[in-house]
């Protein structure tokens, strides 16, 4: 399914030479999609055996190559839009941002914190209106996927401030597995950080991404989450940005995520 913030494009050339699958400029059909913003490498597949790709308008076939520069390329009718570049950078996201592309009345969107961003640009995952810190936004819907699939185990690192001091049983409960009412969450790493009146400091590592699932694993064990920020994604931290600050990452830190979710690099245009 298409992005929310995917537009559509005129066509990519008004007479399509035909496709050269030896062309240094061709790609895999579900990796050109999985980069427009439609999804997963596997939900791109869906839409090719589905019969919904077509290219120079005929129907597309799984694992046929094609070049976007040269050939027109249409998902239902609509002619595939592709980033101008490539593009992954992480935010600080700051409390008070709601994670989404289409914002109720009177809330805040962290794409107001990205202004020139490209409509192709997705959020990795999600934090609550309430949490802030690591949240990574990337043209490539394959990235997407891996990092946020807990089948590629991506390290999730908290830090959440708790209230009252968690005996060993509950550090225990929460490094084993805590039952939610979806079902037990997998075993966390988690540490003490920091000690207070009235409050624990407490760091937590996870590989899942359910709804608020930090602050529910707390509140299972009697000491509900009073302040949460996420301090890393996989190899990505904050590296000293202010809230509502964000930047690219560099090309190191791109090719520790494609090596960290089994993905080929992508290929970085300049712009």
């Amino acid at each position: 399914m298409a992005h929310d913030r995917t537009s559509a494009a005129p066509p990519l050339n008004a007479n399509p030479s035909p496709e050269d699958p030896n062309s240094a400029s061709s790609e895999r059909l579900q990796k050109l999609l999985a980069r427009a913003g439609y999804g997963s490498r596997r939900a791109c597949e869906q839409l090719i055996t589905a019969g919904r790709v077509t290219v120079d308008g005929r129907v597309a076939s799984l694992g046929e190559r094609a070049d976007p520069a040269a050939q027109r390329i249409e998902v239902d009718g609509t002619p595939l839009s592709l980033p101008a570049i490539d593009l992954t950078l992480v935010l600080n996201k700051p409390v008070g941002y709601v994670v989404t592309a289409s914002p109720e009345p009177g809330q805040r969107g962290v794409f107001e914190l990205l202004p020139n961003a490209p409509p192709q640009l997705r959020y990795v995952g999600r934090l609550d209106e309430d949490t802030e810190g690591v949240l990574l936004f990337t043209t490539d819907g394959a990235l997407v996927h891996r990092l946020t699939h807990p089948r590629y185990e991506v390290d999730k690192v908290y830090e959440a401030g708790v209230s009252g001091h968690p005996n060993e049983q509950a550090l225990d409960t929460l490094r084993r597995g805590v039952q939610l009412e979806d079902g037990w969450t997998s075993p966390a790493q988690v540490a003490v950080l920091a000690e207070s009146a009235g409050e624990t400091v407490l760091r937590l590592v996870i590989h899942e991404g359910r709804k608020r699932q930090i602050r529910r694993m707390c509140r299972a064990v009697g000491h509900p989450v009073s302040r949460l920020r996420r301090v890393a994604l996989g190899s990505i931290d904050l590296s000293s940005l202010e809230p509502g600050q964000s930047r690219r990452l560099t090309t190191e830190e791109l090719a520790n995520l494609y090596a960290l979710t089994g993905l080929e690099a992508a290929v970085h245009r300049p712009g």
